[in-house]
Order: structure tokens, then C-alpha cells, then sequence
């Protein structure tokens, strides 16, 4: 995928508190992968030069496309119980 979304490092300094660095998701990036406001997520140190956001609780995908693993496999690795389905009748 060659789709890029340049994004700038902010500071915040408050009084008596130390500088906190901020990223922000652009808006099309987080509608491309589902991120929703109040998602938790954590940084993965790769190295100087790479971060990797990694997603603690993902949701199921919305498409039957999915770029990770196949259902079968996550299903036997996934903690999480299955999301119930509503019946139709």
C-alpha cells in the first residue's frame, strides 16, 4: 500500500508539568482502518527510525476482506468470546 499520511509531532507544556509530545490520526487514516475515538491503542518500539500503533482490543472487520491472518486462526488464538449475531426470521 503507497498511501501516505504525513503527520507533525506536537508539544503541549502546561505550567509545572513536563513537555508531552502528541501525534494525531488524520481523519482519513482513521476511517481507512476503523480507529474509533476512544479505542486504546499502544506504541511498539521497532527501532529509532520505526513505530508501529498496534491495537489493543481490534474490532471485527466490517468488510469480508481482511489483511491480517484468516478467521480460522484467529478464532483459535483469539481470548476474546465471539460477538453473537442478531437472527432474522
Amino acid at each position: 500500500m503507497s498511501t501516505r499520511f504525513p503527520i507533525r509531532v506536537q508539544q503541549m507544556r502546561s505550567k509545572g508539568q513536563k513537555p508531552r509530545f502528541y501525534v494525531y490520526v488524520p481523519l482519513a487514516l482513521a476511517a481507512a482502518l476503523g480507529i474509533e475515538a476512544v479505542e486504546e491503542v499502544h506504541w511498539a518500539l521497532l527501532g529509532r527510525d520505526e513505530l508501529h500503533l498496534v491495537r489493543l482490543n481490534p474490532a471485527e472487520p466490517l468488510t469480508a476482506r481482511r489483511a491480517a491472518t484468516p478467521r480460522s486462526v484467529r478464532r483459535q488464538t483469539d481470548p476474546r468470546p465471539p460477538r453473537s449475531t442478531p437472527q432474522t426470521t
